[in-house]
C-alpha cells in the first residue's frame, strides 16, 4: 500500500498552477486535477473543443510534433500532449467533436 500524502506533497503541481496564472492568466480556464497517485503531476484538460489546445501547448512549449491524437467511441476526438513547467510534469489534453460528428450534427439541423 501507498504511503499516506499530505497536501503539502502536492506541492509541486500546486506551484505550477500559481506559476501558470499568473504568467498566463489571459488563457482559457482548463479543468484542474492534482492527484495523489502522481504527486509531481499536473492535469489540464479542455473540455471545449480542439481550438484552446493550441493556445496552452504553445504557452507550455509542447512540440507538435509531440501531440498525440486519438478518436474515442462517439466522435471525440482527443489531443494529448506534456511538458515540464516549474518543476511539475503538466499533462494536456484537449477534447473535441470529429469533422464526422459536427458534419452529421449540421446535417441534423445539430439537434445532438
Amino acid at each position: 500500500m501507498r504511503e499516506l500524502l499530505t497536501l503539502a506533497d502536492l506541492s509541486v503541481p500546486m506551484r505550477a498552477l500559481r506559476t501558470l496564472a499568473v504568467e498566463y492568466g489571459d488563457l482559457p480556464v482548463p479543468h484542474v486535477l492534482f492527484s495523489p497517485f502522481f504527486p509531481e503531476r499536473l492535469d489540464l484538460s479542455l473540455h471545449n473543443g480542439l481550438g484552446d489546445f493550441e493556445v496552452w501547448r504553445a504557452a507550455l512549449d509542447i512540440d507538435p510534433g509531440q501531440v498525440e491524437l486519438r478518436e474515442q467511441t462517439g466522435g471525440t476526438w482527443v489531443l494529448g500532449g506534456t511538458a515540464p513547467y516549474a518543476g511539475a510534469e503538466i499533462r494536456l489534453i484537449a477534447y473535441g467533436p470529429t469533422l464526422d460528428s459536427v458534419r452529421a450534427d449540421a446535417e441534423g439541423g445539430g439537434d445532438a
